[in-house]
């Protein structure tokens, strides 16, 4: 549907037109073309790498010429969930907007508001002509949710800017200031495979109904992650059953907190009923565990189609030994800031190939060595279940500075508008500003944005009055940074 009267009319526009095109990790050269032709119609400088990094260019607003010049930075990629009943192909269609009273979501699908309102901001900014500005340049980069590939390849050098403002945290009238470093870490264990005994009956196991959330900012909240329960629940299965292990699937990103998880099973015809009551009590188990953060857990056993083989036993325990020794959760709260999340980790991929079966979290802390020490641990559970552990997509936190002139003007600037203190926040998510800062420690920066809920879940919405507030709020920072 189109959004085209929803103020700021411009902004949601932009955020529109960047919906219709393709935008998951990896998939960024179109929604990359696309800025570049928007900042060639307005006749802009702008430019991108071979990671498909946008870099954009517009002078100065008159009277601001001296002043130091702001770089305005979002991530073009988008987290790509749906739900399970939701057909829809991230590679190839744009996301449906819905507009539901004062939320914008999708149909269905993760809405890509983040960071896609950065994007649409940012792009309104460089055709705003009312608007008065330093020198600004829009820096959008790619692979953000995968591991910050775009931030990771780009040359920071080629930056003029000298403050810059983040435009991927969630909450209105909270600053972030520094964030954590973290990890994609992968359990890598062989997938040794054997034909199925004749008389054991296919299994379909589902886990169904878990919130999820993102694996940083939500962590905090003790919500159940599908593939944990699957593996303590398949730990019992092999317990009390003569079984096989067909496949495992949960999760499609690291990052995020797994929703929902499947296996095939293969046991005796005659165990079914005593299975399906260990599915029950199980259930009611989770159910009861979780009871302040889950409302709706399901255990769901039901008839499949035969597979013809099945994990052998060695390769199956291997499995549901680093299900139940991966941890998961909070592992550490700070003792430096109250209620800050130190260190977490997410098992938020489990699943099952031709020749391997790949167990994926995302390790994460604001202390480089508790994180090492996270991974280490990974290494060990890794090693006792004969696989391998492989370490991607590392990057650096972003650490606290007492002095930042950007910060004070922000301050000032929210407390002028708004009548009241903005929070100061360090977080428990990775932002590229831990990459960029390290590759350009001159940069002052901040990090703020509008209100959105459940990112990285299909549940995903963005308050459009908060889009506006925060938007009037960046045009009065800018015209402030004189």
């Amino acid at each position: 549907m189109s959004i085209e009267n929803i103020r700021p009319e411009r902004v949601f526009h932009y955020f529109e037109q960047i919906s219709n095109i393709p935008r998951g990790s990896g998939n960024e050269k179109a929604v990359s073309d696309y800025c570049l032709s928007v900042a060639e119609g307005l006749g802009l400088e702008a430019f991108k790498d071979e990671y498909n990094n946008v870099v954009i260019r517009k002078p100065a607003s008159k009277g601001y010429e001296n002043a130091p010049g702001v770089i305005i930075q979002g991530h073009l990629d988008m987290v790509c969930e749906k739900n399970a009943k939701t057909e829809h192909d991230f590679k190839t269609e744009g996301i449906k907007l819905v507009v539901d009273g004062d939320w914008l979501k999708a149909d269905g699908t993760t809405l890509g508001g983040d960071d896609g309102i950065a994007v649409a901001m940012g792009l309104a900014l460089m055709e705003a002509d009312e608007i008065e500005h330093p020198a600004l340049e829009c820096l959008f980069t790619t692979d953000e949710e995968v591991g910050m590939g775009g931030a990771k390849g780009f040359d920071a050098s080629v930056l003029k800017g000298k403050r810059l403002i983040n435009l991927d945290s969630e909450d209105e009238g909270i600053f972030v200031v520094s964030c954590c470093g973290g990890a994609k870490a992968s359990v890598v264990i062989a997938a040794d495979w054997e034909k199925v005994p004749e008389g054991l009956m296919p299994v379909h196991i589902k886990i169904r109904g878990l919130r999820g959330g993102h694996s940083g900012s939500d962590i905090h909240l003790q919500r159940a992650n599908a593939n944990k329960l699957m593996g303590r629940l398949m730990r019992q299965v092999a317990k009390t059953f003569y079984f096989g292990l067909g496949s495992i699937n949960g999760g499609l990103m690291d990052n995020a907190i797994t929703r929902e998880c499947d296996s095939i099973i293969y046991i005796d015809p005659e165990d079914c009923e005593e299975l399906l009551d260990m599915c029950s009590q199980m259930q009611s188990m989770f159910r009861n565990e979780y009871s302040g953060s889950e409302s709706d857990i399901f255990v769901i056993a039901e008839k499949a189609e035969n597979g013809g083989r099945m994990l052998s036993r060695k390769s199956a325990d291997s499995v549901i030994y680093a299900l139940n020794l991966i941890p998961y959760g909070v592992e550490r709260v700070s003792l430096d800031i109250n209620g800050l999340v130190e260190t977490s980790n997410n098992l938020g991929i489990v699943r099952t190939g031709e020749e391997t079966v790949e167990l994926v979290s995302a390790v994460r802390s604001s202390v480089a060595t508790i994180k090492y020490d996270v991974l280490e641990r990974l290494s060990a559970v890794a090693e006792l279940t004969g696989g391998k552990l492989v370490v991607k997509s590392q990057y650096p936190g972003w650490e606290y500075k007492k002095e930042s002139p950007l910060r004070d003007v922000c301050v000032e600037a929210y407390r002028e508008m708004f009548g009241r203190e903005p929070k100061i926040e360090a977080i428990h998510a990775g932002l590229e500003c831990g990459l960029i800062s390290s590759k350009a420690p001159h940069i002052d920066m901040i990090s703020i944005g509008p209100e959105m809920h459940d990112v990285h879940t299909p549940m995903e919405r963005l308050s459009i009055s908060s889009v506006e507030r925060t938007w009037n709020y960046l045009k009065h920072v800018l015209g402030r940074l004189k």
